[in-house]
C-alpha cells in the first residue's frame, strides 16, 4: 500500500506516522510518500518518520520529495494537510477582522473565508494532478476549512472525503469519563464541519442506550471547562456542541478575549518551531510529548481507520466523516456537504440517518450551509463582489458596513495568493 501526505513537512506529521506505526494491523502499510514544496523543512520531518517507525519495527518505506506527479504516481490514497500562506497568512486571519470587533478565527468568520479562498484553487490543482497519476486513488482532506474544502473536491468529481478530528476526540474524552472504551462510544454527531452537536452518546453501538444525559449529569462542569463555555448552557441544551460553538454562541466575549491576548497563531508558530529543532535531534524516535499541545489530537488514529476502510480493510466501519448530505439532513440540498457518522468501506461514503435537529441548531446549520456555498463561489470565481456576498451571509459577519470593509481588509492581506485581486 502506497499513501502520499501532502504537507508531509508538517509538524503534524509525526502524529500521523506513530499511529501508522502503532495500528499497523488495521492499516498494512509499505510505503509513505512526504511531499512538500519546502524542501529543507520535509528532510528533517522525514527523518523523524523513519526513526520512529524503525524504533516500532515497522518495515514500510517512508520517501520523501517535492515532486507531486511522481509522489501521486501509484497512490493508493492521498492526504491533504497542506496551509496556504502558512502560519504568517494565520496569523492575519486571526487578527484583522479583530478591528471590525468580528472573531479572528482560522476557520470560521472572515479569516476562515480568506484561508478557503487561499486553499480551494491550490487544492483542486493538487487533486487534478492525484487524479492523471493514480485515478483511483481516495483524496483524504484534513485541510481547513474541510467542509468548503472537500465539497469543492466532490464538486469537481474526485473521488474525496474529509475528515476531522473533533468527534474522535470527545469520543475519547467521554469514554474515559465513563470508563469505557472508546471503540464501546458511538456519537450521534450531527451538523456542518466545526458547527456540530453532539445528540446522544450511546454505549456498544448506535443502538445502545444514551447515556448523554448521564454524562452530562455526572461530568458536566468536566465537559463545559473542557468547552469553555458554562456548565448552566450545557444542561439547558441537553447536547454537547463542539468547542468551535463557543465563537458563535460567546461571540463577544471571544472577540474581547482575542483582544487582550497573544494570538494562536503566535503560540503555534513558536511551538513548531520548537517541534521542528526537536525533529531534528538525530536521537529523537518517538513523537514529542508538546506535540499534543500543537492540535490535531488522534488525527492519526481517526486517518487510519478512514483509509483502511476505504481501502477495503474495514468493511462496514461507521465513522464520521464530511460527506454529500444526500437527505441526511432534509433542510439542506443533496450535494450540501455534512459532517456525520457514516457507513464507511471500499465502495465510498454512506451517511447514516440522523435524528432531527431541533430548530435551535437547525437554523444555524442552514445559515452557515448558504454561506459555505457562497464562500466556495468566491474561492472558484473571485472577485470582490462575491467575497462580500459571502461575509454578509455569515453569522459571525452578517452587517453590510462590516462586510465591506472585511472584503477589502481580506483582499488587502492575501492579494499575493488571490489570482483575480
Amino acid at each position: 500500500m502506497r499513501l502520499v501526505v501532502v504537507g508531509g513537512g508538517s509538524t503534524y506529521t509525526p502524529e500521523l506516522v506513530d499511529g501508522f506505526a502503532r495500528l499497523r494491523d488495521a492499516l498494512p502499510l509499505d510505503e509513505l510518500v512526504l511531499v512538500d514544496p519546502a524542501a529543507e523543512r520535509l528532510e528533517v520531518v522525514g527523518g523523524v518518520a523513519r526513526r520512529i517507525l524503525a524504533r516500532q519495527g515497522h518495515p514500510a518505506k517512508v520517501t520523501t520529495t517535492t515532486d507531486l506527479d511522481a509522489a501521486a504516481d501509484g497512490a493508493d490514497a492521498v492526504l491533504l494537510q497542506l496551509r496556504v500562506g502558512g502560519q504568517a497568512a494565520r496569523q492575519q486571519d486571526e487578527t484583522w477582522p479583530l478591528e471590525c470587533g468580528c472573531v479572528g478565527q482560522e476557520t470560521t468568520g472572515a479569516g476562515g473565508l480568506a484561508k478557503a479562498l487561499r486553499t480551494v484553487p491550490v487544492v483542486l490543482d493538487i487533486a487534478e494532478r492525484v487524479r492523471r497519476a493514480a485515478p483511483d486513488a481516495w483524496i483524504v482532506d484534513f485541510t481547513n476549512p474541510v467542509g468548503i474544502v472537500t465539497r469543492a473536491l466532490l464538486d469537481a468529481g474526485h473521488r474525496a472525503v474529509g475528515l476531522c478530528n473533533v468527534a474522535i476526540g470527545l469520543q475519547r474524552k467521554f469514554a474515559a469519563l465513563l470508563g469505557a472504551a472508546p471503540a464501546e462510544v458511538h456519537l450521534e454527531h450531527v451538523g456542518l464541519n466545526h458547527l456540530t452537536w453532539e445528540l446522544g452518546v450511546r454505549l456498544g453501538g448506535p443502538d445502545g442506550p444514551d447515556v448523554l444525559p448521564a454524562l452530562l449529569a455526572e461530568h458536566g462542569e468536566a465537559v463545559a471547562d473542557d468547552l469553555r463555555l458554562p456548565r448552566g448552557l450545557l444542561d439547558r441544551l441537553g447536547v454537547v456542541p463542539s468547542y468551535y460553538l463557543r465563537y458563535f454562541y460567546a461571540h463577544d466575549q471571544v472577540v474581547d478575549e482575542l483582544r487582550a491576548g497573544p494570538s494562536r497563531a503566535a503560540a503555534v508558530a513558536d511551538m513548531e518551531r520548537r517541534l521542528l529543532r526537536m525533529y531534528a535531534d538525530p536521537a529523537l524516535d518517538e513523537k514529542p510529548a508538546l506535540l499534543a499541545e500543537r492540535g490535531g489530537a488522534f488525527y492519526s488514529e481517526a486517518a487510519v481507520d478512514l483509509v483502511a476502510s476505504l481501502l477495503g480493510g474495514r468493511g462496514g466501519a461507521v465513522q464520521v466523516v464530511n460527506a454529500r448530505n444526500a437527505g441526511t439532513l432534509p433542510f439542506l440540498p443533496d450535494d450540501a456537504v455534512v459532517e456525520v457518522q457514516a457507513a464507511v468501506d471500499g465502495t465510498g461514503v454512506r451517511p447514516l440517518p440522523a435524528r432531527p435537529l431541533d430548530p435551535l441548531y437547525a437554523g444555524l446549520v442552514a445559515h452557515v450551509a448558504a454561506y459555505e456555498e457562497l464562500a466556495l463561489d468566491a474561492a472558484l470565481r473571485g472577485g470582490r463582489e462575491r467575497v462580500f456576498r459571502a461575509l454578509l451571509a455569515h453569522p459571525l459577519v452578517g452587517q453590510y458596513g462590516y462586510a465591506d470593509t472585511l472584503t477589502d481588509r481580506l483582499v488587502a492581506h492575501n492579494r499575493e495568493h488571490l489570482a483575480w485581486a
